[in-house]
């Protein structure tokens, strides 16, 4: 069985990177998507929120199984068989850092890494941005799943109400 994982934090979740985890989930058998936790920021949404709208918006795939995880992404995929890590670049900024990522990972565990080019739609695309943008009042609709959107606006109004 082929098998790979699509990491990140996903908060939230956008259409970039749904894009990367359906076209791997073509590619492969089965795709895990890591919810990596940093316990050093503070997200828009929980890691069990994250989970549960990957979940939702990756549930026609049929292949894909999301999971959190915390430490190297080399253990994640030892622990599991994985024996590749698909990622999205979106701009040569990106292959620079994930070059040196890919090669660090390969040389702790022979896991190897698959990049994929963004679709130009999505090249400008980051979860921070979109927060940021939604945050002021900017419509990001379109750059998310409804799911997701709905979601990111509601918790936006639960924070302006609180403050």
């Amino acid at each position: 069985m082929r098998r790979a994982v699509c990491p990140g934090s996903f908060d939230p979740i956008h259409n970039g990177h749904l894009d990367i985890i359906e076209r791997a989930s073509k590619l492969y058998d089965v795709v895990h998507v890591a919810v990596l936790v940093n316990r050093n920021k503070q997200g828009m949404f929980t890691i069990d929120e994250r989970i549960g709208l990957i979940e939702e918006v990756t549930a026609d795939f049929g292949n894909v199984v999301v999971e959190s995880h915390q430490g190297l992404l080399v253990d994640f995929c030892r622990e599991r068989g994985i024996p590749a890590i698909v990622k999205g670049l979106r701009a040569v900024s990106d292959f620079d850092y994930e070059l040196q990522m890919a090669h660090m990972n390969n040389g702790l565990t022979a896991v190897e890494t698959l990049f994929l080019p963004t679709s130009p739609t999505y090249s400008f695309l980051s979860s921070t941005l979109v927060k940021e943008v939604a945050s002021y009042g900017g419509d990001v609709s379109h750059l998310l799943p409804e799911a997701v959107h709905s979601r990111l606006v509601e918790r936006i109004a639960e924070r302006k109400a609180a403050q």
